[in-house]
């Protein structure tokens, strides 16, 4: 787990520092039995689903070093870890890193989406994952779907579909979740 005296970015690199001190060699050795002790671990699994008696031959849960790596591998999209790490050492405030890879997703400029659902729908998932910290199930399975409806007078809006996960995402999560759909339906220029 990611201590909060460790920046996002010197513990992904494996460089465990304390932001402006070093850490003691001691605290910098058990950071490396740990990782060992866990790649072990890794390897043991490997080796046992490898034999097939498992339903999956793969160990379907990738490590992840911290909250960005944890959101990547659970919502996506590909790549943008390193700009929630860079932008939570520069904000701090996982509220507005958020929003913020929310409306950087949804504007298309580093992200291509099919349809413009597809590029809302990640826009949410991921900025969900990341208030979540990477762990719950909500972003996954609490937002059952995404869909851009109409209007009567032709006006269009993002209409959210929640299932029984959202809940544990707590109220603020799941509001947060409505506010973010609005703030890139505004970016967008949906409505």
């Amino acid at each position: 787990m990611q201590q909060p005296w460790i920046s996002q970015t010197a513990y992904h690199k494996g460089e465990i520092s304390v932001k402006n001190e070093a850490l003691s060699e001691e605290m910098k050795r058990y950071f490396k039995v740990l990782q060992s002790e866990v790649d072990r671990c890794y390897s043991i699994a490997e080796q046992a689903r490898e034999k097939g008696l498992d339903p999956e031959t793969k160990v379907e849960i990738p490590q992840a070093r911290d909250l960005a790596a944890r959101v990547e591998e659970l919502v996506g999209p590909k790549g943008i870890a390193s700009r929630i790490r860079r932008l939570t050492d520069e904000l701090g405030d996982r509220e507005m890193v958020s929003i913020e890879i929310a409306k950087e997703i949804a504007s298309g400029k580093k992200y291509r989406f099919s349809r413009v659902e597809d590029a809302v729908d990640q826009a949410i998932r991921t900025g969900l994952a990341i208030l979540t910290e990477g762990v719950l199930v909500a972003p996954l399975e609490g937002i059952a779907e995404v869909r851009i409806g109409r209007n009567r007078d032709g006006s269009n809006y993002v209409d959210l579909y929640f299932s029984g996960p959202i809940r544990s995402a707590g109220g603020t999560g799941q509001a947060m979740s409505v506010l973010i759909a609005d703030i890139v339906r505004r970016e967008l220029g949906i409505g």
